[in-house]
């Protein structure tokens, strides 16, 4: 009876937040409500001279030596984002024991595909030689994004081309973590993402579907079921079978109660009912061995 109530509360609970989110700011009213007695955190690292190439380092309030690492990188159709945005995010993570690293990255209009990748490359080679520092350990370092940041963690994670520019390798990555992310969206749709991928000669190396191979690291991939922005068929579903018949070790999920924004919004206390995706985020995590 006791634990039905406590169910309810919570929908509830997730009810009334979801009801908000509707009349201001979604990610303002995420990070309204999240504690910060579970973090130390470290803000506007410079990992290059660009104003937007900074990042937040999340650091658990107890943390462990060699804690695993996250470096997550959010989306906005590459148009828009900020980390500051995102705090929901790094206090989800270093709340599991996990060091969290939220990077900003140019965008569009100032830059196009692919410099926001090099950008990525950058706060990830940042973060590989300096997260000792931090308590993180640079053998356990994962990717993580959502939509066109789920894109960008698994182009660094798929073309080998990207991290070997900054002395690194897909190898050096104990694993990627891919929400609702766009991975064969060729021919275009979306009319924000066109010029930045260079539409309607959008280059078919831009898709990281085509990069899948045997080396690559493993994979963690959930999305909604009734994704209306990124097809889940197709682009989640797509790669996993890929990356399976590629030999790359992969698990996809899709989640009934969420769409293609609340899906990274379960990551936050209010609304982690909706879906057990810091569940699984934090198992992989930890099942992951270390490079």
């Amino acid at each position: 009876m006791a634990r039905n109530v406590r169910r309810l509360f919570k929908w509830a609970i997730g009810g009334v937040v979801l009801l908000a989110m509707t009349a201001c700011s979604p990610l303002k009213m995420l990070n309204a409500l999240t504690p910060d007695g579970t973090f130390d955190k470290t803000e506007g690292i410079a990992y290059g001279s660009d104003p937007r190439q900074k990042l937040d380092v999340y650091v658990p309030r107890h943390p462990m030596q060699n804690s695993p690492v996250v470096v997550f990188f959010y989306g906005g159709s590459w148009n828009s984002g900020s980390r500051e945005d995102y705090n929901f995010v790094g206090e989800a993570l270093a709340s599991r024991g996990i060091v969290a690293v939220l990077a900003d990255y140019r965008l569009y209009p100032q830059v196009r595909y692919p410099l926001f990748l090099e950008d990525g490359a950058n706060a990830v080679a940042w973060t590989h030689e300096h997260i000792r520092e931090f308590s993180g350990n640079p053998q356990r370092l994962y990717l993580m994004g959502h939509s066109s940041g789920a894109y960008n963690v698994a182009m660094l994670a798929l073309d080998p081309g990207l991290l070997k520019a900054v002395g690194l390798s897909p190898r050096n990555l104990s694993g990627w973590i891919g929400l609702a992310g766009p991975y064969d969206f060729l021919p275009i749709k979306n009319p924000d993402v066109r010029p930045v991928f260079f539409w309607p000669d959008s280059p078919p190396q831009s898709q990281p579907i085509n990069h899948v191979s045997r080396g690559a690291p493993p994979a963690l991939l959930m999305a909604a079921s009734d994704d209306d922005v990124v097809n889940p068929t197709r682009n989640t579903g797509g790669l996993a079978l890929k990356l399976r018949e590629a030999g790359v070790p992969v698990q996809d999920f899709y989640f009934s109660r969420t769409n293609h924004a609340t899906l990274v919004a379960t990551l936050s206390r209010p609304l982690r009912s909706l879906a057990p995706v810091l569940d699984e985020v934090t198992s992989f995590v930890n099942a992951t061995p270390s490079q």
